[in-house]
């Protein structure tokens, strides 16, 4: 099978099945995927695309593969100066999820250092990664040029 079209808000009863995907692996153009129950279709798309969770996959039979967050190794953020350690994330492109009380970010040594030195408390997780998408648009924090 071969995927149409992306959809954003797909309808429960078109739903087939689900594929369970990395934040890395929801980056895609061209490939082929296996759905969590095996169901085996190919992603040829114009342009490379970065998928949400929640959203699917539309076949060329009709039925649509629902696209699921896996769970991944983050690192969980709490500070007094939130706001700061933002600031210091951006300034260094990196995936962030934003949420009122804690950020997660993909685990990274270094990053943990830096956080702990601005005051920060780190714990590691295990979760879906949702970050925020690119500036202007895009949907990865990296797809702008500087």
């Amino acid at each position: 099978m071969i995927v149409e079209k992306i959809i954003s808000h797909p309808k429960n009863e078109m739903i087939k099945d689900t594929i369970t995907l990395s934040y890395h692996q929801r980056f895609i153009r061209r490939k082929k995927l296996v759905s969590d129950n095996q169901i085996e279709f190919l992603v040829n798309l114009p342009e490379t695309v970065s998928l949400n969770h929640n959203s699917g996959f539309l076949l060329n039979d009709g039925s649509l593969i629902l696209i699921k967050s896996a769970k991944e190794d983050l690192l969980e953020i709490v500070c007094d100066n939130l706001m700061k350690i933002i600031w210091h994330i951006g300034n260094r492109h990196i995936p962030c999820q934003i949420e009122k009380e804690r950020l997660l970010i993909k685990h990274d040594k270094t990053i943990e250092n830096l956080i702990i030195t601005l005051g920060g408390t780190i714990k590691k997780i295990e979760e879906e990664f949702n970050p925020e998408g690119g500036a202007y648009g895009l949907g990865r924090t990296h797809g702008h040029s500087h």
